[in-house]
């Protein structure tokens, strides 16, 4: 068996990989494996979930310049429109994620600081906006889904998008976008209790500070998702049939 220093000294991934998939060292005992995101990546039963990847969120007029710019010099939102192309390429269902609010701001939550907080902002995402459309260099194809909310913290709780992704045929999905502080891990969390496979991009994710994203993910979403870098994924969705896309703006 793997011993107590040895297993202290395993990334988090690959503690968790060990639990759930042992296999036999040289020695006998066990050693920790990490599964490779193109096993799990079957197009038809795949799905591409992009997070708040809106332009008054990591564009240039951004309600949080701090995070957009995050997003931007850290080249996360360039791998987001990687990741989207790829998946395009590879005939892998889009479903884009918005947050925003109406004008009168009915059924917006107001039960938590956050919510508050961005009451207050200068730029807001107002339904109908230029806020809330998709953010360049992200191309929205004919065949992608934006599903827009108007309350709560997660992609998916309370929100379409369970639904559409079990009639899609989802088993495993992609998780790209934005924030690491809020909506990402609550993008995992639930698609994991809802019962898919996640996988993180980790270089397709941006929060604050910097240093937060990384840590966040190697403690965290490591532990429930498998991690994997925009390059292995576009590897893996480009395997798929070639889809033709016929695109729009976002």
């Amino acid at each position: 068996m793997v011993s107590e220093k040895e297993w202290v000294a395993f990334p988090s991934h690959a503690r968790v990989a060990s639990l759930a998939r042992p296999t036999p060292s040289a020695k006998g005992g066990d050693v920790a494996s990490r599964e490779r995101p193109g096993e799990l990546l079957e197009p038809a039963h795949t799905v591409l979930l992009t997070v708040e990847c809106q332009q008054g969120v990591v564009g240039a007029d951004s309600a949080l310049p701090e995070l957009a710019r995050e997003a931007r010099e850290s080249g996360v939102l360039a791998n987001v429109a990687r990741l989207v192309a790829a998946a395009h390429a590879g005939g892998v269902q889009v479903i884009h994620a918005v947050a925003e609010r109406r004008p009168d701001g009915r059924g917006a939550s107001r039960n938590a600081r956050l919510f508050r907080a961005a009451e207050r902002l200068p730029v807001q995402q107002l339904s109908g906006t230029t806020a809330v459309r998709v953010a360049p260099p992200i191309v929205v194809a004919d065949e992608d889904i934006v599903v827009r909310r108007l309350h709560g913290l997660s992609p998916l709780h309370g929100t379409d998008v369970d639904a559409l992704l079990r009639n899609l045929g989802c088993r495993t999905l992609i998780v790209a976008g934005v924030s690491a502080n809020v909506a990402i891990p609550n993008a995992v969390f639930d698609a994991v209790n809802l019962g898919y496979t996640v996988v993180v991009a980790r270089d397709a994710i941006a929060g604050v500070p910097a240093d937060y994203t990384p840590a966040m993910i190697r403690h965290t979403l490591a532990l429930v998702a498998t991690v994997a870098t925009t390059d292995e994924l576009r590897t893996s969705l480009m395997g798929g049939p070639r889809a033709a896309s016929r695109v729009r703006p976002g």
